[in-house]
């Protein structure tokens, strides 16, 4: 355990005081009821706060509602998770054979969670400045890809504002099936609407998460027929 925390501390940038931390914060609910999920809880409010004032000074001109969008595209479950196969976590997850075998090491709720877990645990460890340091070098490529011309709108928003743009009626979601056990379901959903002749289905580890992807399909079927 000593040698894959050591290598994981040089992934993370981060020598920890107290190595408990961290791991704790690789323990997956599967594995034993002493978890990460509170320290998931404090890092998903510490990287809220970094995210937050990281916005706040890259612009200066941007509205609230823009800030918002913003924040959301980089904290959402999906971002977090790729941030996390970047620094291998998935690899240094300890999890029930169950959880393991089905694939949790590379599932996005898995792997986003475990991301707000180690940055708790480097809050705890060394202070909010050392943390947001290090955050600030994960996310640094995803801050830098953001523009105020594109605020992160997510796809059932951007196909809201499309339909309703055309006096159209809103899409209809539909959940087709639910699929798993209660900690790693898969939802399959599906989406209408005047302008298609069939739904788009899409699956998803959440009903959220199947809805988005849905609705990305049908706002990537529209697009074609207009460019046709």
């Amino acid at each position: 355990m000593a040698d894959r925390i050591d290598k994981l501390q040089k992934k993370l940038g981060h020598y920890f005081s107290t190595p408990v931390l961290l791991e704790q914060a690789l323990i997956h609910r599967s594995f034993a009821a002493v978890n990460n999920e509170r320290l998931e809880f404090l890092g998903d409010a510490v990287l809220e706060l970094i995210v937050s004032q990281a916005l706040y000074l890259k612009f200066p001109a941007a509205e609230e509602g823009q800030l918002t969008r913003l924040r959301a595209a980089l904290v959402r479950k999906e971002a977090l998770a790729a941030r996390a196969r970047e620094l291998g976590l998935g690899d240094f997850l300890v999890m029930g054979q169950g959880e393991n075998k089905s694939g949790g090491r590379d599932r996005d709720s898995i792997l986003a969670d475990a991301f707000e877990a180690v940055t708790g645990a480097i809050y705890l460890d060394a202070g909010f400045e050392v943390v947001r340091l290090r955050v600030s070098v994960w996310l640094k490529a995803a801050i830098e890809a953001l523009s105020l011309e594109v605020t992160g709108k997510d796809a059932k928003t951007r196909l809201q504002e499309h339909l309703q743009a055309q006096s159209l009626p809103l899409p209809v979601y539909e959940v087709l099936s639910i699929d798993g056990a209660s900690h790693s379901q898969s939802f399959t959903v599906n989406c209408n609407c005047e302008l298609l002749d069939k739904p788009e289905i899409a699956q998803g580890s959440s009903r959220r998460l199947a809805e988005q992807r849905a609705a990305q399909q049908v706002l990537s079927v529209l697009l074609n027929q207009v460019a046709l």
